[in-house]
């Protein structure tokens, strides 16, 4: 077993997975074709809040989005799995064992040796990361003598690669059985100095790492984009990604997905994150019991109903406005007795007229808009009333955008605030950019009460026997 795997490390180091699956392939002439014949797509990920997850409601995640999404377009069932070492992800790929990865995997030259990209998606740059109470460092010389570590076969560890040719001094630790959570996490506990990890995987964690910081940006930026076998058999495949994906740029769809999952880097604060993680621990385990019940009363998702909540009192029961709205909820008096609430400042009471009111907006949103931006209008709504959001939407009509699309339509809601706009309207004037924070502060909550959930229900990943042979064993066995 000890010298197969010695073998194995070889075989992939001299590129020899593409040779065996070539050959493996021979009988065959379209890749695409069998896919559809066998009606599954199988693809590969990495399991992470910019890839594929398991929510509550499911299955979820940016790569697993786009995805279901392809598999649609080819008229097949998707087929997942999930591989945190990323050179075992491509030995995967080399064997033929699934049809792509689509794992948040950035360009690089030595992928790009034995595997096929498909068409890019998204920019990203190698992000050096350190701890916000230490000494930052600004170039990959200052990285000497640091404990850096990273994952075995990622695009950081190239780009380090690249570094050392200019620093031969420069050295880090790379792991086959660590994730970029269990990176960020050994750096928050001070276990090693710094890591590298892509720019996007920060931008997804770090409300969860307020202690952690970006040094600097290490090599050239790079663009993501799906993995294929480099293989003849693969053209009509690779065809069929770029109709898929300049079809998702031309309808919006992919601007979308980026902007509801990343969305959170518009609304990051470093103070409000903080403030959030504190209550987070000591104030919502008070009202937890209570949120959940009240939103399965109403059919509604707990943690919105939490996000919704903080958003308006900070899980503050007694919290009181200037303009007189008050509780959990911070309910006008008009809206308590719409709802049937006598006492706006009791917690029970407040949280039923919240979801109780949320969800006669939401049911008043038009019906030809559907999830999720149904409720992003809905939170809208709720925050300024549904005809200040319709006359923001007949703008963006008029404007030649989407009126049915929250990522449209949230440009153009701040107009209401200038007379030159608001005056032409049946509803006049209203606080629309004050909205559109409200909105996005809810969803930056939603989302991190999402990840929390997920990351404590976390299962590491396997420990690989072959890391953890001792340096000497492994020199000898690489001698055979």
């Amino acid at each position: 077993m000890i010298r197969t795997l010695s073998l194995l490390r070889r075989l992939w180091r001299h590129g020899l997975w593409l040779v065996a699956a070539v050959l493996a392939g021979c009988g065959s002439s379209d890749h695409l074709q069998e896919i559809r014949d066998a009606g599954v797509l199988r693809v590969i990920t990495r399991n992470g809040p910019t890839t594929y997850y398991q929510d509550r409601g499911g299955p979820t995640g940016f790569e697993y989005e786009l995805a279901e999404r392809f598999a649609d377009y080819l008229g097949v069932r998707l087929e997942i799995e999930t591989e945190p070492s990323l050179d075992v992800l491509f030995e995967n790929l080399g064997r033929r064992r699934i049809d792509l990865a689509a794992a948040g995997l950035a360009i690089t030259s030595d992928r790009q040796s034995a595997f096929e990209f498909g068409p890019t998606y998204m920019d990203i740059e190698q992000t050096v990361l350190t701890r916000a109470d230490r000494p930052a460092p600004q170039s990959a010389a200052d990285l000497r003598n640091l404990r850096i570590h990273v994952i075995a076969g990622s695009a950081a560890a190239e780009a380090l690669r690249l570094a050392r040719q200019q620093n031969p001094d420069l050295k880090w630790d790379e792991s086959r059985d660590v994730e970029t959570v269990d990176l960020l996490d050994q750096l928050d506990a001070g276990e090693i100095d710094a890591t590298v990890i892509n720019s996007n995987e920060y931008l997804a964690n770090r409300a969860f790492y307020p202690n952690l910081r970006p040094a600097f940006q290490l090599g050239e930026r790079s663009r993501l984009a799906w993995v294929l076998l480099r293989d003849p058999r693969n053209a009509s495949l690779r065809k069929e990604l770029e109709k898929f994906f300049d079809g998702l740029r031309k309808e919006g769809t992919l601007g979308r997905l980026i902007e509801t999952y990343y969305n959170q880097s518009a609304s990051y604060d470093p103070g409000d994150t903080a403030a959030f993680t504190v209550r987070l621990q000591t104030t919502l385990p008070r009202y937890r019991d209570m949120i959940e019940q009240v939103a399965d009363d109403y059919d509604l998702d707990w943690r919105l109903l939490a996000a919704i909540s903080y958003a308006e009192s900070e899980w503050k029961p007694t919290a009181t406005s200037p303009t007189g709205v008050r509780g959990l909820m911070m309910l006008t008096n008009a809206t308590a007795r719409e709802v049937g609430i006598q006492n706006r400042i009791d917690p029970l009471q407040s949280l039923r007229g919240g979801a109780r009111y949320f969800k006669s907006v939401r049911q008043n949103i038009p019906d030809d808009i559907p999830e999720p931006d149904r409720t992003w209008f809905a939170l809208a709504a709720y925050n300024i009333g549904m005809g200040h959001v319709e006359d923001a939407r007949i703008i963006t009509e008029r404007q030649g955008k989407d009126p049915d699309k929250w990522s449209d339509v949230k440009d153009f809601l701040p107009l209401l605030q200038k007379h030159q706009w608001y005056e032409r309207t049946r509803n006049g004037y209203a606080r629309g950019k004050e909205s559109v924070r409200y909105v996005q502060s809810i969803r930056y909550y939603y989302n991190l009460l999402t990840w929390t959930d997920v990351a404590k229900q976390r299962t590491p990943p396997r420990k690989s026997t072959e890391q953890y042979l001792p340096d000497i064993f492994d020199a000898t066995l690489n001698g055979l």
